[in-house]
């Protein structure tokens, strides 16, 4: 959905025929698809292989050149979202650190398989600092960025207020100062609505799994102050989301936007004026969801940050009290400005969970009338419905609520964990991703959103089928997929190249930032008329483009990053030592 940008590297592009199928996304993985990070050594292993492979698999260890496994493939099975018949190779009984090969007869040597206790824990921090790559308004030293330094852009210190968001004690063309914060995507701009899930997603990583995070270190600017890296990073997103709220009514707004996209330009390059665009629902309710958990988050760091905890809680309640003044404030660009909407008129998702977070947070009864639990669903979250973490907050936080409410929150929980689970089980790919409709734009972030919400089943039954179906997302989008790809820049032997992210298009270094997951397959092809190239396939696991053209299957995304860095740090903090 960001502006169409032409690859620096395209011409190259053209000319480098052999890379075609790359690009289309029209070459499959003809031979073994694997996992092309790691396995932790107790998890889940599956291959997947075309349906003509020969029956015994092979795994050898890589320089011994020793059998260490043998086993017999599944039956060929057709996946009906790629089209495609494939048969399973379970290799899970190999636990032993070390690299190896799947062999089959007649078919092509899988991609290493590399097998440790500390398989995620680079993905993680790189995933992570992908978040670092991304800040706006601060230069990015090499010392911290490496190849990938830059000058600083877009300070937005002074910040004209639009026609839209104009108010008495702001009129229009007021100036504001609202610094910092993350570039959304692979535009240059900033939308509440998308910070909310993204910071939330980051902050239940830290609040969940905090060992793990205590000890990581991203070498960024703020590393070594006395707060979690983590906690740092997210900060620089909460600080700018803090400057969005208008003081005088505690009413949001809902982006930080040039009036239209820049072009494939550096930060520093793109230089035209900003804006701060209406006031809305969603963004008012997400803000205060995202400001009461936070301000539980950082209550313990009260001696490095004074105040800060109580300032958050104070704006959530103002933010809350805005939104019920005005329920149906839906957001709608202006006529004169053509950058993302994150428009929603579905709000009943929203309030349940800014309710949620507030009631955690406060104690106070209102809160938890207004969350209507019992009437609430669970569903896999996206930006645009975030029930699913009101659910996953309580879940979290369930000895402090009534017994009732706690018994309800389980059950639920461990519900939709078993119905995921289940799909897992019945499907030919091992996958969730089972229906045409789960390939949606972002769908490697829908998987691994669905990877999440079986991760907090399992913290709930201990049930390992709910453990495994969240592995094998993450298998998915490492690479055993129709495509044989690594979504993630930087990660497994094939990864994007060319992802739709500006700073990686135009900063003259050939490698991409690395750390970023990919949009992935998108059947929609929204894009398809401003592409050089075509996708090789409209069938929904397969239809991806690896071009800067393509913002419907290539674009980076904030919101697509998070549940990848939390999905990467709960396996590996979660998955037992031995099965």
């Amino acid at each position: 959905m960001k502006h169409i940008v032409r690859s620096r590297r395209f011409s190259a592009v053209l000319l480098s025929l052999a890379c075609l199928g790359v690009l289309t996304g029209g070459a499959s993985a003809q031979g073994v698809a694997v996992n092309q990070v790691g396995y932790l050594p107790a998890a889940a292993k599956w291959a997947t292989l075309p349906a003509d492979a020969g029956d015994e698999f092979r795994i050898i260890r890589v320089g011994g050149g020793d059998v260490v496994l043998r086993g017999r493939l599944g039956a060929a099975r057709t996946w009906a979202p790629a089209g495609q018949a494939v048969r399973l190779a379970d290799f899970t009984a190999l636990t032993q650190p070390g690299e190896y090969e799947l062999r089959v007869e007649g078919v092509p040597t899988s991609p290493r398989i590399h097998i440790a206790p500390d398989a995620y824990a680079a993905l993680t921090a790189a995933s992570l600092k992908a978040f670092y790559f991304n800040r706006a308004g601060i230069a990015l030293e090499a010392r911290h960025a490496g190849r990938w330094a830059r000058p600083a852009g877009h300070p937005d210190t002074e910040v004209l207020i639009h026609a839209s968001a104009a108010s008495d004690k702001r009129p229009e063309g007021t100036r504001i100062s609202a610094p910092k914060g993350w570039y959304d995507a692979g535009d240059y701009n900033k939308y509440i609505v998308n910070s909310g899930i993204t910071v939330f997603t980051l902050l239940a990583a830290w609040e969940q799994f905090p060992a793990l995070f205590k000890t990581q270190r991203l070498d960024i600017p703020e590393s070594g102050n006395g707060l979690p890296d983590v906690l740092d990073e997210v900060l620089w997103n909460l600080e700018w989301m803090l400057a969005m709220q208008d003081p005088a009514d505690g009413g949001v707004y809902h982006k930080l936007t040039n009036k239209g996209f820049d072009g494939n330009q550096m930060p520093h390059e793109a230089r035209g004026e900003r804006y701060v665009v209406q006031k809305s629902t969603a963004a008012a309710l997400d803000f205060a969801a995202v400001m009461a958990h936070a301000s539980r988050v950082f209550r313990p760091f009260e001696a490095q940050r004074p105040g800060l905890s109580a300032r958050m809680r104070e704006a959530a309640i103002a933010a809350w009290g805005w939104a019920r003044a005005n329920p149906q404030t839906y957001y709608r660009n202006p006529p004169d400005v053509r950058t993302g909407e994150y428009g929603d008129t579905r709000l009943d998702d929203e309030l349940a969970w800014a309710a949620a977070e507030l009631y955690i947070t406060t104690g106070e009864a209102g809160y938890r009338a207004a969350m209507k639990l019992d009437s609430q669903p669970v569903r896999v979250p996206g930006w645009g419905d975030v029930v699913g973490l009101a659910w996953m907050s309580l879940a979290q936080h369930r000895d402090a609520l009534p017994q009732a409410d706690a018994e309800l929150v389980t059950r639920k929980m461990r519900g939709f964990g078993d119905e995921l689970a289940a799909s897992w089980k019945a499907s030919a790919y091992r996958l969730t991703m089972e229906v045409s409709t789960d390939f949606v734009w972002g769908s490697n972030a829908h998987a691994l959103n669905q990877a999440l919400m079986l991760i907090q089943a399992y913290r709930l039954s201990a049930d390992r089928a709910q453990l495994d179906a969240a592995q094998s997302a993450l298998d998915y989008v490492l690479g055993r997929n129709p495509l044989g790809l690594s979504y993630v820049t930087g990660f497994g032997q094939r990864s994007p190249q060319h992802p739709h992210h500006r700073p990686s298009e135009a900063d003259g270094v050939e490698q991409p930032v690395p750390g970023f997951i990919v949009g992935g397959p998108n059947p929609g092809q929204q894009d398809q008329k401003h592409c050089p190239v075509p996708y090789a396939s409209a069938l929904p696991a397969r239809s991806y483009l690896d071009h800067g053209c393509s913002y419907a299957s290539n674009e980076v995304a904030i919101n697509w990053n998070a549940p990848l860095v939390y999905v990467s740090a709960a396996l590996q903090a979660l998955t037992p030592p031995s099965r």
